[in-house]
């Protein structure tokens, strides 16, 4: 098996070349449900229905377990839509990677008109009904979200990123994503606060083994910055989301997979942190994209 590569082609069709249990860990964003036409035939995201979606998420995963290594992590991001008739975004000319509002999706005769469909947590009951452990939903906030001019409801400015695992130990650095404490960010502003301890905001708490409270357990609530890419159609993962993904869940010189590589920012953050990688995308003007990103990435020094 070749590594550091991107493999072109539909994702359940390369996933299926692929050896067992030869994956660290899988970081990766499937094209969201009725979200965009890509304009690539076979491409994941627009069947009919919400539950088609899911049952094509339940057998490429299936295949992403089988390839994962036992103690492997597999991170898994989603985002959500309404049941309406609205128009979506697709790629019509022949050598863009840019869209225009051409497609339009059907509302599933299972849903009323502008119920969120609530596609993330749908798929992911069914991979822990198909075997996966579910460990934990994470909550990526995003500051800077999409406007909508919506007046009956809030503006959408979060996703999830799931947790998943095949066995109920598996390889997980926390101390590599630990973050500050919220006192040690405002360390500055109280140093001079002699009314606080001379160790402002590190009162010891029952059970804690270490006297070092400048770090905490990161928490499920990741604030990032949604960041556009130019040569891309959409707003790709951010670099600084995929970075506690990598660093907590795949060992140095560890394989990454990214079965929907999509503009390559797996491959980029796996490269920059010593990992390998292994991509899957089915639009081979992405691929060559990716690839290009990639190749200009620098080798981490150590």
């Amino acid at each position: 098996m070749n590594i550091n590569t991107i493999l072109q082609g539909d994702t359940l069709t390369e996933l299926k070349k692929l050896p067992d249990e030869s994956i660290d860990s899988c970081i990766t964003s499937p094209p969201y449900w009725g979200l965009r036409d890509y304009g690539v035939d076979g491409q994941i995201g627009l069947e009919k229905t919400p539950e088609e979606y899911v049952v094509k998420m339940v057998e490429v995963f299936r295949e992403v377990k089988r390839v994962l290594k036992k103690e492997g992590t597999c991170w898994l991001n989603l985002g959500d839509s309404y049941a309406t008739t609205k128009v979506g975004n697709t790629e019509t000319r022949k050598n863009s990677t840019r869209v225009t509002n051409s497609f339009k999706k059907e509302k599933p005769e299972s849903l009323k008109s502008k119920d969120l469909v609530g596609i993330p947590w749908r798929v992911a009951f069914a991979l822990q009904a198909d075997g996966w452990y579910l460990r934990q939903d994470i909550i990526w906030a995003k500051p800077n979200p999409m406007p909508e001019s919506v007046t009956d409801r809030c503006t959408k400015s979060h996703e999830y990123v799931f947790l998943l695992t095949k066995s109920p130990k598996y390889y997980f650095d926390n101390e590599a994503i630990k973050e500050n404490t919220i006192t040690n960010d405002n360390s500055n502003r109280d140093r001079d606060n002699s009314k606080l301890n001379n160790t402002p905001g590190r009162t010891k708490m029952a059970g804690l083994k270490t006297n070092n409270y400048e770090k905490r357990n990161r928490r499920s609530v990741w604030t990032i910055n949604t960041k556009p890419f130019r040569e891309a159609h959409f707003a790709t993962f951010p670099e600084d989301l995929i970075m506690p993904m990598v660093l907590a869940g795949c060992p140095k010189n560890g394989l990454i997979l990214d079965c929907f590589m999509g503009a390559g920012t797996t491959g980029v953050v796996a490269k920059k942190l010593g990992r390998n990688y292994l991509g899957i995308e089915l639009n081979e003007k992405y691929v060559k994209m990716a690839n290009e990103r990639i190749r200009v990435t620098p080798t981490p020094l150590l």
